[in-house]
């Protein structure tokens, strides 16, 4: 099974608002996840971002691959660092 950690939007139109969720790949993008790490808020200024670090690492870890917006704001939340130690 390939885990991916994504995005999945919520929020009303023209307003969105996502929540960082661990969901098998296969999985349509709002459908069934296995576990929810935090969210990402772009509407607000400045951009607000929440999630459980240790948990992002231990998925990472048990190989998990984060898209491509994830891991930027991974990335931008320092998370690069606690990953390779």
């Amino acid at each position: 099974m390939a885990v991916k950690i994504r995005l999945r939007r919520m929020g009303a139109k023209k307003a969105p608002f996502y929540r960082i969720v661990v969901a098998d790949s296969r999985s349509p993008r709002n459908g069934r996840f296995i576990e929810e790490l935090g969210y990402y808020n772009p509407t607000t200024e400045p951009t607000t971002v929440k999630f459980n670090e240790e948990k992002a690492v231990q998925w990472i870890k048990n190989g998990a691959q984060p898209t491509d917006v994830v891991k930027k704001l991974f990335t931008k939340a320092g998370l690069d660092e606690k990953i390779s130690k």
